[in-house]
């Protein structure tokens, strides 16, 4: 598994506490400091099955500042493909990546039930 992530995110901490607690094996991958490729949240995307916005970190300073809210909806994928790879910090984190499954945000059910073995 791939767990990319913002260290000093108290919701990423939590997530990745809650994988040590079960013993998971995971890869972490600072989402700052190597940020994802426009390729890969295409891939991403494609198998999480959820709208493009979610992959946003919409509660950012980044997405704030940059007026998101009003750009996004005339913007196309490939677009936003392209701005999410531009800087970590405007992707929702935690991800977590584990073959096909792709997870966005730590909600936990939603992790126990798609880590489950």
């Amino acid at each position: 598994m791939l767990f990319l992530c913002y260290p000093k995110c108290s919701t990423c901490q939590k997530a990745r506490r809650w994988l040590d607690e079960r013993g998971l094996a995971y890869d972490v991958r600072d989402i700052k400091t190597d940020n994802p490729t426009a390729d890969e949240l295409r891939d991403w995307h494609r198998k999480s099955g959820l709208p493009l916005k979610r992959f946003f970190n919409t509660s950012g300073l980044q997405y704030k500042a940059l007026g998101l809210k009003d750009r996004l909806p005339v913007m196309t994928e490939e677009e936003q493909y392209a701005l999410l790879a531009t800087d970590g910090m405007l992707v929702k984190r935690p991800l977590l990546l584990d073959g096909e499954t792709v997870l966005v945000g730590f909600r936990e059910a939603q992790w126990a039930e798609a880590l489950q073995p």
